[in-house]
């Protein structure tokens, strides 16, 4: 019986020109038809474009079972270019284990940490290496690497991968021009340290296959190969695959996995799959899937989180590159929580409620989001409150294709590349997607996302004991026959109830049911006798102090709901 391969997949990431692509080559023993900077226009331009993909495989380590085995490393070096930043969180979603590269003159680089935030949003573990230690003169280089070593446990003290471990290496001495014949140093030590942080990833070929394919092209005589990693389920010889951003279904012929044909491949597998009759140019990279397993969608609810590098605040209807699966898409997006009263209340993980209400927001709540005004205000009143869980509706420009609950990233692409600042805005799951292009009409309706709406005026006049008259809580213009029958409350304590207008300047008659208090009254007659008086002769000190109790007018509340998608616009009041 062969002996059991256990693979792990371990991303490559850093800023560019750290020396990933060269600490790939130093580690592998197998490089992968993707590898090694293969593609022309990386190696003209000197970096890398796309995920390569190359393996090293060493004997399984003691912690991963007794028995003989071998561990296989796959090698996924992201490109650190900052344009690429899309194929990197495409590559960091099949990531188990994640090397962050750092040249050791250099330090933290703006990369390196927007690859710091991908790797704590995708991945589980991280090594740091320490690159380029052959270039720090040789009579300071231990000093320098244990200064460098303390900086980033210091910078990754606040993060998932606190206490990781360090390794120092020269994956390339001399750079990249010096002779073969230099060899790296560091390299073994860095092997063991990979094995020792090696883990049996939780693995389930169970579920609908998909994989995430990264090339495509033909070899004379066999066929069209797509090579990827499995993301979930697994696949067998002639099994009938889709790709399902072109709506086309294929047979399996023959499959590969690093030159060794295999019939099976699981979850987490690096493989080729070889098909008949495709052309390879229509998929470059993309999903391919159970027939019918996927859905295309053109908006989406998610449940996200900021991410606390991300500078300034994430506003409703404002723009961002949407990372979904392996797409990036732009889209817009609108944020929305509990009602206030159901702030602290637990959430149930990866479900959307349709049931409940959602309160709208203009902007993604934040302790830096919430102003400084109500920071005031609840400064005495203690920690202010955030909701435990927020949503936002994302509207894509373009339908996009992928699984249900996948990952979601949202930055800001656009923002000068040279810039020192994380574009990398938001994280989130994929709750439920819409698929039909009218989604608006069939669907939106039904998530009863409402605003708060506060409306004030002022009480002109009394008519009776039982009725006043208002003003300055419509426009002129308003059509005050929607809004009869809505409560509303006077400041002086009544509860009433809007009537109907009262002349042609948007002024309204209010009923008060259990009638005015009697300071009430004495307080509107006294305002009004104020303004016939208008100013008549000396005042006395009794007018001045009747005056000052009377500055005050009697204000009108008028509150009431109004849900996002309700095409009616009714207005609701609990």
């Amino acid at each position: 019986m062969a002996a059991r391969v256990l693979n792990v997949n371990v991303g490559v990431l850093g800023h560019i020109d750290s020396g990933k692509t060269a600490l790939a080559r130093a580690l592998s023993t197998t490089g992968s038809t993707a590898a090694f900077d293969r593609a022309p226009q990386s190696r003209a331009r000197g970096i890398t474009l796309d995920l390569g993909f190359s393996c090293l495989r060493t004997e399984l380590p003691p912690q991963l079972g007794p028995g003989p085995g071998e561990l296989q490393l796959t090698l996924v070096d992201c490109p650190g270019h900052a344009s690429l930043i899309r194929t990197i969180i495409g590559g960091a979603q099949i990531i188990d284990l994640m090397m962050l590269v750092i040249d050791v003159t250099k330090g933290m680089q703006t990369q390196s940490a927007e690859c710091l935030v991908i790797g704590q949003i995708a991945c589980q573990k991280m090594v740091v290496v320490l690159n380029k230690i052959d270039l720090l003169p040789e009579g300071k280089r231990q000093s320098a690497i244990e200064k460098m070593t303390k900086k980033m446990q210091k910078t990754l003290e606040n993060t998932k991968f606190s206490g990781c471990p360090i390794v120092a290496v020269a994956a390339k001495p001399g750079g990249p021009e010096a002779p073969e014949s230099e060899n790296p140093q560091g390299i073994s030590e860095l092997i063991e340290v990979l094995k020792s942080q090696a883990y049996l990833p939780s693995r389930d070929p169970s579920g609908h296959f998909l994989m995430a394919v990264d090339h495509c092209f033909s070899i004379k005589g066999q066929g069209t190969v797509m090579t990827g990693t499995i993301l979930s389920g697994s696949v067998s010889l002639g099994d009938n695959v889709e790709i399902p951003a072109l709506k086309v279904t294929k047979k399996v012929k023959s499959m590969q996995m690093f030159h060794t044909p295999v019939t099976y491949a699981m979850q987490g597998d690096r493989v080729g799959v070889c098909v008949t009759q495709f052309d390879p140019k229509l998929l470059e990279r993309g999903l391919i899937c159970t027939p019918d397993s996927l859905h295309t969608i053109h908006a989406a609810i998610i449940s996200l989180k900021k991410i606390q590098y991300f500078r300034g605040a994430l506003q409703t209807k404002a723009k961002f590159h949407i990372t979904v699966g392996h797409e990036t898409v732009m889209g817009r997006v609108m944020f929305f929580s509990p009602a206030p009263a159901n702030f602290s209340e637990e959430i149930q993980e990866n479900v959307f409620d349709f049931e409940k209400d959602y309160l709208y927001q203009e902007q993604y709540l934040s302790k830096d989001s919430v102003s400084s005004e109500e920071n005031k205000e609840n400064d005495q009143a203690g920690e202010v409150q955030l909701p435990k869980q927020q949503w936002a509706l994302l509207e894509f420009e373009k339908p996009v294709t992928c699984p249900k609950l996948c990952l979601v990233i949202g930055s800001k692409l656009d923002t000068d590349i040279h810039a020192n600042t994380c574009r990398l805005a938001f994280h989130g799951v994929l709750l439920q997607g819409m698929e039909d292009k009218n989604y608006t009409e069939t669907f939106l309706p039904k998530l009863k996302v409402y605003k708060q709406k506060h409306k004030e005026g002022q009480v002109e006049r009394v008519m009776d004991d039982y009725s006043v008259i208002g003003r300055s809580l419509f426009k002129k213009e308003t059509n005050i026959q929607i809004f009869v029958g809505l409560k509303v409350k006077l400041s002086t304590g009544e509860d009433g109830i809007i009537d109907g207008g009262f002349g042609q300047s948007g002024k309204f008659k209010i009923r008060i049911p259990d009638g005015l208090k009697p300071d009430t009254k004495m307080l509107l007659t006294a305002a009004s006798k104020k303004k016939s008086k208008g100013g008549k002769g000396d005042m006395t000190k009794e007018d001045e102090s009747s005056k000052n109790d009377s500055a005050q007018p009697v204000t009108i509340s008028l509150i009431f709901k109004r849900y996002v998608f309700d095409t009616q616009k009714k207005m609701i009041q609990s």
